[in-house]
């Protein structure tokens, strides 16, 4: 149950427009880009998942991550960082596992799938 709440906290900072602690220049990309609606809610909890804990991130949630585009996901990552939520957790690590899932998906959708 404690899980579901991480997961709430998540979805409700993933999604909102005013964080607390958030940099001018973060919203700004987040807002110009529209980056807070681009992504499923599904999608969101698995991304935050495979960045803040341990998990992987499905073709579907790739394709929504790239979508999503670059600037976008950085700016999201570095403003969740922001939040004292999040206070324990080590930035470079997590920007460095942010990186590594973007490169990831970035490298299966750009791939061409076999045909049947």
């Amino acid at each position: 149950m404690a899980s579901l709440n991480v997961y709430s906290a998540l979805v409700v900072l993933f999604l909102t427009c005013a964080a607390p602690m958030a940099t001018k220049e973060n919203d700004q990309i987040i807002k110009e880009n529209n980056s807070e609606t681009k992504m499923g809610l599904p999608y969101v909890l698995e991304a935050f998942t495979s960045l803040f804990e341990i998990g992987s991130i499905s073709n579907e949630c790739c394709g929504e991550l790239v979508g999503l585009g670059k600037v976008c996901h950085s700016a999201l990552v570095k403003r969740t960082l922001e939040n004292p939520l999040f206070k324990d957790l080590c930035p470079a690590t997590i920007i460095e596992k942010s990186i590594q899932k973007w490169n990831n998906c970035l490298a299966l959708i750009d791939s061409p799938s076999p045909s049947a």
